[in-house]
Order: C-alpha cells, then structure tokens, then sequence
C-alpha cells in the first residue's frame, strides 16, 4: 500500500464521538492520539470523551430502545445484511486502517475483515429465528408459553487487538436481538470501531441505535453507565482483573453480564501426533496476530518421545521469519501493540531462562523504531517460570514437556484459566477423553485455530461468563419469559 492509500483511509475515517445518529467532539473539547506501533506516529487524534459523554450516549439508547426492538426481525435482519455486504465491499480499507492502527499484517487484517463480517451475516440470519415455545402444561390444566425479548440497551466493551471482530461480535446479534447499545472501543485502537458504526449507519441503523464513545478514561465514562438503572447488559471483553472489577460493579444491580477474559492456552502435542500437522498448528496458534489473541496458544506441552523433534522443526519455521511493518511485503510479525507489550516479553523470556530454560531462537527486542519482539523458541521451560501461569500475548513459543496423557491433562488444567486448548494427536479415543477432561471452553482437535462466527466462543473458569457467537450468542441478548395460560378448552 502506498502512502497515498494510508492517508485516503485515514482521511475517511469520522474521529468524533457518535451519539444519537450525530458524530461530534467530547463535551470537554479533549482528543487523544492514535498511534502507528510500528513507526510511533500518530494517525488521527480522536475524541477523549468523559463521564457525561457516557450518559449522554446511553440516554440516546434508552431513548431508541422500544422502537427498535418493535422493529420486525426481518427488517433489522436487512439492515445487518447489508452492513455485511458495505464491509466486504470495503474489506480492503478497512483491512489497511487497522494495520496502521493495530499493527497486525495487512492479510491477517484481511482475515479478520472477513472473520468479522461473518459475525454481521450470522446475526442477521439469527434476527428473524428468534422463537419461544408453546405447549401444554404436565398437569393438563392450562399452556405453558415462552416467548424471548430483547434485554435492553448494552454496554459493549471492546478490545484492542481484534478491534473489527471484537466489535461485529458484540454489536451485531445485540441489534439483531432488538437492543440499542453504547460502544466504548479500546483507546488504542478505536478507528477501525468507529469505521464500522458509519457504516452501520449507512446501511439504515435508526439513530440513537448504536453510539460509540471513545476515551482514555474508561473507568470514568463507564461506571456511571453501569450503575445507571436504565442498562439492562454488559458485555466485556479484556483482562481478568478489569472483568472481574466490572463484575462488582455490576453485581450492585445484577446486571446481565457477559464476559471474555484471559487465557493461558495449553497445546498438546502427543507422541502420536502427526508432527507436520503439528507444527503448522502450533504456528497459526502462536504467531497469529503476534501472539496478541486470548486464543494464542501460551503452553507447548509435548510428548518427550517427540520433544526433541518438535522443537527443531518449530525452530527452523521460526527462524525464518521476518520482523516488519505489516504493510511490507515479506513480513512474517508485525510489532507488538506499545512498550509495555515488549518489556513484558522480555521479562517473560528473562525469568525462564533464569529458571533454566534455553532460547533456542529470537529472545530479545527488535531493533529499530516501533515497538517489535523477535519471534521467538523457549525449550525447556520450568515449573514456576512465570510464562507458564501469565497470558505471554507476545510472539513467544515456550516448550515442555510431559511422559503421559495423564501428565498432559494435569499440566494443561493446572491454570485459573480455560477458555481454549489445542491438542495433536492421531487417537480418536485420546480426542474424546480430552474433551471431557481438559477443562476449557473449546478444544482445538488437530487444528491451530478454532475461532468461526457460527460457533460458540467462550471459556471456563476465570476466563468469562457467556458465549459469543452461534446459536447461542444472541441468547446473551435475549431474557426468557414464561407466560401461563388457562386451558382453552376447560369447560
């Protein structure tokens, strides 16, 4: 892409707050920046909105809520098509605004365009397939009817490294269910939210539908929003200590929550494994996006029969890569998001190799401007090094290894987390066990990536609350109510 592309994207892009169908500046007049992680520079200055914003932004879908969840299905469900169909016509734009923003290669940009845009087909596919039951009562004396309704305006929080899909995940079966929502994308990556709910817009979303707020203050903006009765939802995604505060607050009024936190993903490689197949999973697992995903796989536990093997092989893919701006040509990893990301890193690689763990490629900071780590092989890693239990998010493949299944599965739940697992293994006996033994939300069977718009994504223990989507992401935006009627045909 040429640097007149960069600017025409940049150009196009609304910078301002979106509150009832109108973008505009914080009350307060403050913007922020919005950096290239790969040069430092600054691509647009965004609003920096506070605590009034907020509510403004939820009175507008308090205002909105009865006449779109009056709306038929069917029209909402055009109104999400053709969103969907204005993203894959932009898939291009869209792909290269976030590579300036977020710093992930342009094709794996590409890749989550068209990820995300799955998310806004299936929900409104999902719009018009909202349905109850009805029935007679064990008793005979009466019928049981159960219809579903929207739960209301949402409070959607949204991360900074997938920022198309985390957003198309969330907003899309929230209007597809009949809710109204407020957006508070992540400060560091909030253009590509905003590119998004213009184009929501364009496609017919009523005003006050969808409204965004950006700010570096997300506590300030949106603790009022949850403490304020007229929210009905809230939906997180993020780290598990951020969660877990949201959760108190929105324990005060039992607010409808979601939640997706953190992961610690284990990936099983058994003596069995088909190591070819193998080491193109533990690639896609890791490296994708830089290792920045809740679904990078952050423990490599292998079978020491085939350990030795593995790690050469992974070594050798590895090595081979190249560090640059995911625009280039010819680059294998991008940069991480900022420098806490990459002094994180190095700490991580630090303490394992204190421990006795052996860097057998990378390891270390890149070098030039913009926030890279080199992409990098841990062989070795001990008990109580400090990768083993933190989420890496950083493009560090750290190896162990185990004697037997038992071992395996004892190695993969020993974490608070569990939201995926990955597993090699040629035994489809070995495959179901794991399924009902490893404890995590999904389970990768001789795959690297399990993430699809119609399946359900979520996980386990402190890694959330929920799922998103499938059959069961609009669920999360829908109450269930029973009605009970007398027997039509009593006397």
């Amino acid at each position: 892409m040429s640097a007149a592309d960069e600017a025409r994207v940049l150009a196009a892009v609304p910078t301002g707050l979106f509150v009832d169908g109108e973008w505009g500046p914080a009350a307060s007049g403050r913007t922020f920046d919005v950096r290239d992680p790969s040069t430092g520079e600054v691509v647009a200055s965004v609003a920096d909105a506070d605590a009034s914003d907020g509510l403004r932004a939820l009175d507008a879908a308090a205002a909105a809520q009865a006449a779109w969840a009056a709306i038929p299905p069917r029209t909402r469900s055009d109104v999400l098509r053709r969103a969907f169909d204005l993203l894959r016509e932009r898939a291009d734009d869209l792909a290269l605004l976030m590579t300036l923003e977020m710093g992930k290669l342009l094709a794996e940009s590409r890749g989550e365009v068209a990820y995300g845009s799955e998310f806004v087909r299936w929900a409104s596919e999902e719009a018009v397939r909202v349905s109850g039951r009805y029935g007679t009562n064990p008793e005979g004396t009466g019928r049981t009817i159960v219809l579903k309704r929207p739960v209301g305006p949402c409070l959607l929080i949204t991360p900074w490294n997938f920022p198309l899909a985390m957003a198309t995940r969330k907003i899309a079966p929230a209007l597809a269910a009949g809710c109204t929502v407020v957006v508070k994308p992540a400060d560091l990556t909030p253009l590509t939210t905003l590119a998004f709910v213009a184009i929501l817009a364009e496609a017919g979303v009523p005003d006050g539908v969808v409204n965004v707020v950006t700010t570096t203050s997300a506590g300030e903006v949106c603790e009022p929003i949850i403490r304020d009765p007229r929210l009905r939802k809230l939906s997180f995604t993020g780290s598990t200590p951020v969660g877990s505060t949201l959760l108190a607050q929105a324990s005060e009024r039992v607010l409808r929550t979601s939640m997706e936190l953190g992961g610690n993903a284990p990936f099983l490689v058994f003596d069995d494994a088909d190591l070819d197949a193998a080491v193109e999973g533990a690639l896609l697992a890791k490296f994708r996006n830089v290792g920045q995903a809740c679904t990078a796989a952050n423990r490599f536990l292998v079978h020491e029969a085939v350990s030795d093997e593995f790690v050469r092989r992974v070594t050798d893919r590895v090595e081979a890569m190249t560090l640059g701006r995911g625009t280039d040509d010819g680059v294998d990893v991008g940069p991480l998001i900022d420098d806490r990301a990459v002094a994180k890193a190095e700490h991580l690689v630090a303490d394992a190799v204190s421990r006795g763990a052996v860097v057998r490629t990378g390891g270390s900071r890149g070098g030039g401007t913009g926030t890279f780590f080199e992409p990098t092989v841990l062989d070795g890693v001990q008990p109580g090094s400090e990768l083993l239990t933190a989420e890496i998010f950083g493009p560090v493949l750290a190896v162990s290894t185990f004697a037997d299944e038992e071992e395996a599965v004892r190695q993969a739940n020993d974490t608070e987390f569990g939201l995926v697992a990955y597993a090699f293994t040629r035994d489809l006996a070995r495959g179901q066990r794991l399924a009902e033994t490893l404890e995590t939300g999904m389970l990768g069977l001789n795959v690297g990536v399990v993430s699809n718009a119609s399946a359900p994504f979520g996980g386990v223990k402190a890694s959330g609350l929920g799922r998103e989507g499938g059959l069961e992401g609009i669920q999360e935006y829908l109450e269930t109510v029973y009605l009970m009627t007398p027997d039509p045909f009593a006397a």
